[in-house]
């Protein structure tokens, strides 16, 4: 008689070791994609300068980052800042703060896919595969490729991740490295190109406000550096493995970005004929590497932006997923989204809904007419709003962890506050003096934020249940 098999349990799987829990937050920022958009919005702000803007926005998400590394220490759990201030702070503050990142996950994707359908046929047209393509088509084929993947098992995901990422940096590295030569004079370098200190400092021309704008726009890159913390029940060892991959994703982008940003100032040139050069251009990279090296780098580098925005949007959704299974098992919503996949262990319910809201809004803004580069900066902008309300009520917890309930070392209850300074400084940058319609962002996400206060005061039983489900955690259990 043939053995019974007997069927996997539900619920997430402990299965990730290092390097496939690293890949959540590398995959989150994007470190292609983030290079291959963002210095255009720093240099416009600050010029030459766009090396400095970088170096002061990765202090300040070392500092943002140090309470995530911190409580991931003491508390492992899918729901990531949901857990992390529902136990230092309460049940409500920690809904709160899950149900912002939760926001910014969702906008993410959303933004993600989007980038998909500008860089993907980018390379179409510039390889003469295929021109005249429509963006939204491409990004519909690969929100469904997401969905399909997402919904597989988590190491298969992560591992996706890493691979995707480190082709896509290693297309960077080579291009930078091919600057960085050509610049010291093996080869010859474009007109106006050249190594300079003068990245290091202002220009006389740019203001202390131009410079906040440009170290805000440096510091979204770093978006989803904790992503790792949402894998706190499916990696082996996690209060060891998380804060490790959260403080290596951080140092790695630091490094990373620094040496592109550099490459891309000194390749475009520090005078002012190259910090035009490099203002006008709408992916610096792309033609960066076209002048360097040819237009087969230049297509391989969009491809590559393309792949990385796809990563991105396979780790949000993937990171969302997480947040929203966490609070429907806390009663939420339906209960179904508090269940997941017994073939796969993925949390298909809550992965439907991510889905569903994120491929919703993309599609609302074509119908609206919103052109692809906006279709990626609206939802962009909306979810690092969101983010940093996440990012401050965590660093609050933080504070309630070092100076109450653990007694840590005196100076690091020193850099939670300064951390919530930079993000107060951020999220006031983004929010006052913007032209339309970024003007009404903050107003979306205080919306966005109101329903999550809402809900949990509105339904008691919801906080005592999180109460419930923190105080187990809070014990280790």
């Amino acid at each position: 008689m043939a053995a019974e098999t007997t069927p996997r349990p539900a619920g997430l799987r402990r299965e990730l070791r290092f390097w496939e829990t690293i890949a959540l937050s590398i995959g989150i920022m994007a470190p292609t994609a983030a290079m291959a958009l963002n210095g255009v919005g720093v240099a416009d702000h600050v010029g030459r300068a766009v090396p400095l803007a970088m170096i002061i926005a990765t202090a300040g998400v070392f500092l943002v980052s140090f309470a995530f590394i911190r409580l991931s220490r003491h508390y492992a759990h899918a729901g990531s800042v949901y857990a992390f201030s529902g136990v230092t702070l309460g049940p409500r503050a920690g809904f709160f703060s899950g149900w912002a990142l939760l926001g910014t996950y969702l906008a993410f994707t959303c933004a993600s896919m989007s980038e998909i359908g500008l860089f993907f046929p980018a390379f179409l047209n510039g390889a003469g595969i295929w021109s005249g393509s429509e963006w939204i088509w491409f990004s519909l084929a690969a929100a469904a490729a997401i969905w399909f993947i997402a919904y597989g098992e988590i190491k298969i995901t992560t591992r996706l991740l890493l691979s995707i990422e480190t082709i896509s940096v290693t297309l960077i590295a080579i291009l930078m490295l091919v600057i960085f030569a050509k610049l010291a004079g093996i080869g010859t370098a474009p007109p106006h190109a050249g190594y300079s200190s003068d990245v290091f400092r202002l220009p006389s021309d740019v203001s202390r406000s131009a410079l906040g704008l440009g170290i805000v726009l440096a510091f979204l890159s770093y978006g989803g550096f904790e992503g790792a913390a949402a894998l706190g029940e499916e990696t082996n060892d996690p209060r060891t493995q998380i804060p490790r991959a959260i403080r290596n994703a951080v140092i790695a982008a630091g490094v990373f970005y620094t040496l592109c940003f550099l490459a891309q100032t000194w390749g475009f040139g520090s005078d002012k004929a190259g910090v035009t050069a490099f203002q006008t251009t709408f992916t610096p990279l792309s033609t960066l590497a076209s002048s360097y090296v040819g237009s087969w780098m230049s297509n391989l580098i969009n491809l590559g932006a393309a792949v990385s925005a796809f990563a991105s949007a396979l780790g949000t959704a993937t990171g969302a997923s997480r947040i929203l299974f966490a609070m429907g098992r806390d009663g939420f919503g339906h209960p179904r989204l508090g269940t997941s996949s017994r073939r796969t262990g993925a949390p298909a319910t809550a992965l439907a809904v991510v889905m569903t809201i994120a491929i919703t809004w993309m599609v609302a803004q074509r119908i609206n007419g919103t052109n692809v580069v906006n279709a990626f900066f609206y939802p962009g902008t909306i979810g690092v709003l969101s983010m940093i309300l996440a990012y401050i009520v965590t660093n609050v917890g933080a504070i309630k962890l070092f100076a109450i309930d653990q007694g840590e070392r005196r100076w690091e209850m020193l850099i939670p506050p300064l951390a919530i300074a930079f993000l107060v400084y951020v999220f006031w940058r983004n929010a006052v003096g913007q032209i339309y319609p970024y003007e009404y962002f903050p107003w979306v996400v205080a919306a966005w934020a109101a329903v999550g206060l809402v809900v949990v005061v509105a339904v008691p039983g919801l906080a005592r249940q999180i109460g419930t489900t923190m105080s187990r955690l809070e014990v280790g259990e």
